[in-house]
């Protein structure tokens, strides 16, 4: 697969908690330069980052994140927020607890909630699948499909462990033919990018790829 065709499918992303302008603003740049999917980042960065490079990158950010427990108002109203200021794309984390105490119609109700919000703009779930069984995996993807999002995302990056191939294998088998998928964290090489691209993923979260890209540049290779 060309490295062009991988790079359409990275979110490039910075969420780290000291993250400072000065190293959004080279998400940004290496984004619009290497022709990425979207910059993802924290929400306080969105409306700069927005401002600073207009409409020739995607902006995303993160909602309720990493924890997924804040309550749905909260989760609005930082969905509301995000959008006013210029993001085109909205990754929510579920509340896992709720999911663990199957409280499955308050699962997909927030989902719904926030879908309602984006309107035309596109939501991400993330379900954090290193926290989760296969069968809580299963029925993400049935709550997922039900509430309407755009897509079912492996991980904030945050919980100890990202995206597997097999967590990806089991989305495809279980989501509905519009919903897309996301792997997030760990991706550390173009040969796993590529995998996950081949088993179905629409997206990858991750910065390592665009970083590896810039290092053969910069070495000649």
């Amino acid at each position: 697969m060309d490295i062009k065709e991988i790079l359409k499918h990275v979110d490039h992303t910075l969420l780290l908690q000291g993250s400072t302008w000065e190293e959004i603003k080279q998400i940004c740049d290496d984004a619009m330069k290497y022709e990425t999917a979207s910059v993802c980042i924290p929400p306080c960065y969105v409306k700069q980052a927005a401002e600073y490079m207009g409409d020739r990158m995607a902006v995303c950010t993160v909602i309720g994140f990493p924890n997924g427990n804040v309550t749905t108002e909260t989760k609005a109203f930082e969905t509301k927020d995000a959008l006013e200021n210029g993001a085109s794309e909205i990754d929510m984390v579920i509340n896992i607890g709720w999911l663990k105490d199957k409280k499955y119609d308050l699962v997909e109700n927030e989902i719904r909630k926030l879908k309602e919000i984006c309107g035309d703009k596109i939501l991400k779930v993330i379900i954090e699948t290193c926290f989760l069984t296969d069968e809580e995996k299963i029925k993400m993807c049935e709550i997922v499909t039900n509430a309407g999002a755009d897509y079912i995302k492996t991980s904030t990056g945050f919980g100890g462990a990202g995206a597997t191939f097999d967590d990806i294998k089991l989305f495809a088998e279980h989501i509905g033919p519009n919903v897309k998928m996301k792997a997030a964290g760990g991706i550390s090489s173009i040969s796993d990018a590529e995998t996950f691209l081949n088993l179905g993923a629409d997206r990858l979260g991750t910065s390592r790829i665009v970083k590896i890209v810039k290092n053969e540049e910069a070495t000649g290779y």
